[in-house]
């Protein structure tokens, strides 16, 4: 069956040398195209969200706002105390122009150094017209990094958020998603005509599908933007 993404989302993300985390955003996209599942599927969740990334060294966090570039949450610092990441999130520009459309914005949180991701972990964060607390359950299949490869998580039963790595002036821009039985191949458009910085970020890009049988065995098959590849949803 083939619809269209619920959202995407892409980020420009600072360098990964110079601070802990870095922030993924958003671009407005069309609507999903209603499938007889998905319109018969309840509302999903729009309460903050989060999803293990890069085998656990990366934390993907979903909030709720304008899905403008210059209004998504971007991180100011991480800490980690015990089991527990505080996120501090930096103050919105008060000048920044925001639309007016409600959707889901994934920022890219690196786990600080001390935290064991096979044991259950505590999300505090704070900024940015957010605030809360969650609950990241641990898994012993967590622990070593993709080490700049794809990776994906599941925030939420129809939400993903996808972690890519390249220029942050360039990132993925879905163009088709295709559900399977066990998982969705997700199409990028090609633009070799943009020009790219040459630094190496994570970008973050939101995909919603269908509520899956097996969430622990669903595959993302990736093809285009120099991304072909096959991304096991982490759970």
């Amino acid at each position: 069956m083939r619809i269209r993404i619920a959202l995407t989302a892409a980020a420009l993300a600072a360098s990964m040398s110079l601070v802990l985390a870095a922030c993924a955003q958003l671009e407005p996209v069309n609507a999903p195209i209603p499938t007889d599942r998905a319109t018969t599927a309840p509302e999903p969740s729009t309460d903050p969200s989060a999803a293990w990334l890069d085998g656990g060294h990366g934390i993907g966090l979903v909030t709720f706002g304008s899905s403008s570039l210059a209004c998504t949450p971007a991180v100011q610092d991480v800490k980690a105390e015990g089991q527990t990441v505080t996120v501090t999130l930096a103050e919105q520009d008060p000048n920044a122009v925001c639309t007016a459309d409600f959707a889901p914005r994934a920022t890219y949180v690196a786990v600080p150094e001390g935290i064991d991701a096979s044991k259950d972990v505590t999300v505090a964060f704070d900024g940015a017209g957010a605030q809360g607390r969650l609950t990241l359950a641990g898994s012993s299949a967590l622990g070593a990094s993709t080490q700049g490869k794809p990776s994906a998580g599941w925030f939420s039963s129809t939400g993903i958020v996808l972690l890519t790595w390249g220029s942050s002036t360039c990132p993925p821009v879905v163009s088709d998603l295709a559900e399977e039985k066990a998982g969705a191949t997700v199409t990028f458009q090609a633009d070799a005509t943009k020009p790219c910085t040459m630094d190496y970020v994570p970008r973050l890009t939101v995909l919603g599908v269908n509520p899956p049988t097996d969430p622990s065995d669903y595959t993302l098959t990736l093809k285009g933007g120099n991304l072909d590849g096959e991304v096991k949803v982490l759970g």
